[in-house]
């Protein structure tokens, strides 16, 4: 067997391993073969790795240097399939994004500053900036805390997530179709790239009420396969091409909110319902509702500096909408308050057949 060091980390609503960039092999294919083998993709449980047989659990976040002058590291996302034996590096994971700063902290990468210390990590499998500020009291990483998030036990330190240039992260576009609003499958829609691309639909449109929980409508097999055609659908429209073996764009069931929000949603990710809201997903929709003209903007339409405020099965995430100088949407700024912590740091192994393929200090 083969150890590579890695440190187990909770970011947001998800979880999943941090390596250091230069202790994994600088080949993509075998890379990524290693990591199947470090979460046990292809088994329902991942038993045969650290994975948590969910998509939320199923993440690896990478982390190095950045030689961006506007960036102190650089973090690859990787979605791990659970069930199947393949990876997607398409979108970013705003809540994996949660535990970069602490991670690059610990290990020297940024200098720290007392009592808070700005990592200003790029994001390279969309090339877009984010600022994150980790409470660094002392000159150390700050874990424990008051701040609570919905989807998680306890309460942590926060983490503030800024995405500076988040418009068109993936496509280049904040409206990839060039509409506000499409047409797929019987249904208006709205595709939209503002940190993750989605594409946004009324839950009533399809049948729903946008209430029902996760488990409700993962056993739906009859929405499930009409979300893939609408997810399908707009994939091509929005310049993707064939996204059948793609983790985006992700489908969004929308619903007025019940519990004095702004906004209800069931997020997609993409064939299973998430149990609370991605954080990029939630920087999407929060912009969606200052689109005048998206389906987003038929429920819950806000103007100006605001906080918008998104229902989920889980509770609630809030997120801080300050709009660009000139006022222009794909120039919105968007921010919002996540936490992290450390659960484990050590060596993870991974089968001698894959001896030599990866890479140390």
């Amino acid at each position: 067997m083969q150890s590579i060091p890695c440190v187990l980390m909770r970011g947001g609503t998800s979880r999943g391993p941090v390596f250091l960039a230069n202790h994994l092999p600088s080949d993509i294919a075998q890379r990524d073969e290693l990591l199947l083998n470090v979460m046990g993709s292809g088994h329902e449980l991942e038993i045969d790795g650290i994975g948590g047989g969910s998509p939320q659990t199923s993440k690896v976040a990478i982390v190095s240097t950045s030689d961006h002058p506007d960036a102190d590291v650089d973090y690859l996302f990787v979605q791990v399939m659970v069930n199947q034996r393949r990876v997607d590096t398409a979108p970013n994971c705003g809540n994996m994004l949660c535990a970069v700063g602490p991670f690059a902290i610990e290990h020297g990468l940024v200098n720290v500053s007392t009592p808070v210390t700005r990592v200003r990590i790029r994001n390279l499998n969309t090339n877009t900036l984010v600022d994150s500020e980790v409470q660094t009291p002392k000159g150390k990483v700050r874990y424990d805390g008051d701040t609570t998030i919905d989807g998680v036990p306890g309460s942590a330190a926060p983490i503030k997530l800024t995405f500076l240039d988040a418009a068109g992260a993936k496509t280049g576009q904040l409206l990839p179709t060039g509409k506000v609003r499409d047409h797929f499958d019987g249904v208006d829609a709205t595709c939209i790239d503002m940190a993750m691309p989605m594409v946004l639909v009324h839950a009533e449109a399809l049948g729903k009420t946008g209430y029902e929980t996760p488990a409700e409508l993962d056993a739906d097999t009859a929405l499930l396969e009409r979300l893939e055609r609408i997810r399908l659908q707009a994939g091509a429209a929005m310049g993707l091409g064939d996204v059948s073996q793609m983790v985006i764009p992700k489908p969004v069931l929308l619903a007025p909110p019940r519990k004095g929000g702004t906004l209800s949603a069931r997020y997609f990710m993409p064939h299973n319902c998430h149990r609370s809201i991605a954080a990029t997903g939630a920087i999407g929709l929060a912009s969606a509702c200052a689109l005048p003209g998206s389906v987003a903007f038929d429920i819950a339409p806000v103007t100006g500096a605001t906080l918008v405020r998104l229902e989920h099965p889980g509770g609630e995430i809030e997120v801080s909408l300050v709009p660009g100088e000139d006022a222009r949407p794909q120039n919105m700024q968007a921010s919002l308050i996540r936490t992290a912590r450390r659960l484990f740091a050590g060596a993870v192994y991974v089968p001698q057949a894959l001896r030599g393929t990866a890479r140390r200090n």
